[in-house]
């Protein structure tokens, strides 16, 4: 027991952390249904952002993989298999697999473009008619979570190339005439200090949802905040026993909602409800009024119900539409506050 103890590194209980409700439950929603695009958390430095993405990744049961697979393909959903993978099933090869944890990804600052998307060797292909892919970081982070640090620091082209697997579940390249493509659906996690510079309005309006956390200025909490580091610090297994049932009863209220998330329906007056609080926010395009639907059945399923209700709506629109909302440089009431107020017009009963 000790061996494996020293072997595995141990992560922060996701359940141990205190407060940032807001962040902690984009991150769970975003888990249950990926295709809700990704949440990008802006906040003081120092409140948790790595912490809590970490946290998260390690709360996850094991995926099965294909074996001998560069992209952790799924051996029965097409989606998320490799072509490689698909041409062998269609042959009737039997294909072995394994557990693995789900991937955590942390994509550098200084990452290049290749060492993102993977490269083709050209050489080899040239020579031995060979088609060799050296998987990148979009490869690696299939069917788990990619956390870009400082995400509004990274080049605008790189944050493109990002946001576009994410909302295609592929990633394709492209050298020299040949191309090779491969699956790539993962959670994109994007934080930042908003210090340290703003994210270009039409790449963060591609995040699904938009967290904002602030530095916790109750004393009892930050006591309680302090007191819950140091003891895991002190002793970590001995943190990790303490909040072993908690992390267990989480982890089966996200693969429930897992389960039940194609069957959650949302009546027809509550979608109009959602596309009239976006029109009257002057929301751009349809994307706010998409992900809210998604987000509102993502967060019925985690409750545990079949349809969505007003509360499940007010519960995550705020994430899913402030960051969509145009900069006015004269207004005094903040994003979040100006869709409450519109969410609380349209929606009173």
């Amino acid at each position: 027991m000790n061996n494996t103890q020293n072997q595995v590194r141990p992560v922060f209980p996701f359940t141990a952390i205190v407060g940032q409700e807001e962040m902690k439950l984009a991150l769970i929603l975003n888990v249950i249904d990926p295709r809700i695009g990704g949440v990008m958390i802006m906040g003081d430095r120092g409140t948790g952002k790595s912490t809590t993405i970490r946290a998260i990744a390690d709360l996850l049961p094991e995926i099965e993989v294909a074996e001998d697979d560069l992209f952790n393909s799924h051996i029965s959903n097409y989606e998320l298999m490799s072509d490689d993978v698909k041409s062998k099933l269609q042959k009737g090869v039997d294909i072995s697999t394994k557990l693995i944890n789900v991937p955590m990804i942390d994509l550098p600052l200084g990452a290049t473009e290749d060492r993102v998307c993977g490269t083709i060797d050209i050489e080899k292909a040239l020579t031995e008619g060979v088609k060799t892919f050296e998987p990148g970081l979009l490869a690696k982070a299939h069917r788990g979570i990619l956390y870009v640090d400082e995400v509004n620091l990274l080049d605008d082209h790189l944050v493109d190339i990002l946001l576009d697997s994410a909302a295609s579940g592929w990633n394709t390249v492209e050298r020299e005439g040949i191309s090779i493509r491969h699956p790539s659906r993962f959670v994109l996690v994007g934080s930042g200090n908003p210090e340290e510079g703003e994210l270009r309005p039409q790449l963060l309006d591609r995040f699904g949802m938009h967290a904002e956390i602030r530095t916790v200025r109750d004393p009892d909490l930050r006591v309680q905040i302090v007191e819950q580091r140091s003891a895991f610090d002190t002793n970590p297994y001995e943190c990790l026993v303490k909040f072993k049932d908690q992390q267990e009863q989480l982890r089966d209220l996200i693969l429930n909602a897992q389960k039940k998330l194609d069957n959650i329906s949302i009546d027809y007056d509550l979608r109009i409800k959602i596309s009239e609080i976006c029109g009257v926010l002057d929301v751009d395009g349809l994307r706010g009024d998409i992900v809210t639907n998604r987000a509102a059945k993502a967060f019925a399923a985690y409750q545990d119900k079949d349809t969505v209700s007003i509360d499940d709506i007010k519960k995550v629109i705020v994430l899913c539409l402030r960051h969509r909302l145009r900069k006015d440089p004269l207004d005094t009431v903040d994003s979040g506050s100006k869709v409450e107020q519109v969410v609380n017009q349209i929606l009173e009963i």
